[in-house]
């Protein structure tokens, strides 16, 4: 039987063979979020960027620069980190070069896998039909908070672990611990992140409503994978 493990911070992906898995990169507030709203709403590609000045120079290249250091919108960078940023019809056909403090740095450690799927509350049906269909053993890696691990990315891994418990064993611990996590949250996952640390950080900056958006699920079938370091449908 296929088997399905959580890595519950980037930090510790050294850990793991993911030559021959399945990794979905998670990063709920918000960078993930983000990119499958993009990409459900007509984006061409999203370029993931580890580097700030990296990202930055994709600009003259005709790309669309988005991301945020510290929750925050990069100065002088066209897009912040909001998927309400990412709904107009003026996105559709845009390529974006998107960097952020979390997500895409998970995205960046995840390379090597046999397939890197980005994976969101807004998704997560259509992750679970996929990975169901899927031979490859599954790896879900929580972007958390610069390198620490954090309460929304480990709600989804344990949502995730949930749907395909049927099918698919738990290779240790983590993946068990994530699922009872979610159980005692899905009745009410606002109030139960209302004293997590990133939805601290967010409710300062007065982006209660992205925090609501990004819980909300299957609010789209699309699934983003990274081939050759593009995000794009699958």
């Amino acid at each position: 039987m296929k088997t399905i493990d959580v890595c519950l911070s980037p930090e510790l992906i050294h850990l793991y063979d993911v030559s021959d898995k399945t990794v979905v990169v998670v990063d709920i507030l918000r960078a993930t979020s983000c990119m499958v709203t993009a990409l459900a709403h007509g984006v061409e590609c999203i370029i993931p960027m580890a580097s700030e000045t990296e990202c930055e120079r994709m600009k003259s290249k005709g790309y669309i620069i988005s991301g945020e250091r510290n929750g925050q919108k990069i100065q002088g960078f066209d897009k912040g980190n909001s998927p309400f940023e990412y709904m107009e019809e003026d996105i559709r056909g845009l390529k974006i070069a998107f960097t952020t403090t979390n997500g895409t740095q998970a995205i960046e450690k995840s390379k090597g896998a046999k397939k890197i799927l980005i994976g969101s509350f807004l998704n997560l049906s259509a992750i679970t039909r996929y990975l169901l269909m899927s031979d490859d053993n599954i790896l879900i890696v929580c972007a958390g908070w610069k390198g620490k691990l954090n309460l929304e990315d480990s709600l989804f891994a344990g949502a995730l672990v949930d749907n395909l418990r049927k099918h698919i064993e738990p290779d240790c611990d983590a993946p068990m611990i994530a699922r009872e996590l979610y159980l005692s949250a899905k009745d009410d996952m606002m109030k139960f992140l209302s004293a997590s640390s990133h939805v601290k950080r967010l409710n300062r900056l007065n982006i209660h409503k992205d925090i609501e958006f990004c819980l909300t699920p299957d609010l789209y079938h699309v699934i983003p994978i990274l081939k050759r370091d593009r995000l794009v449908l699958l």
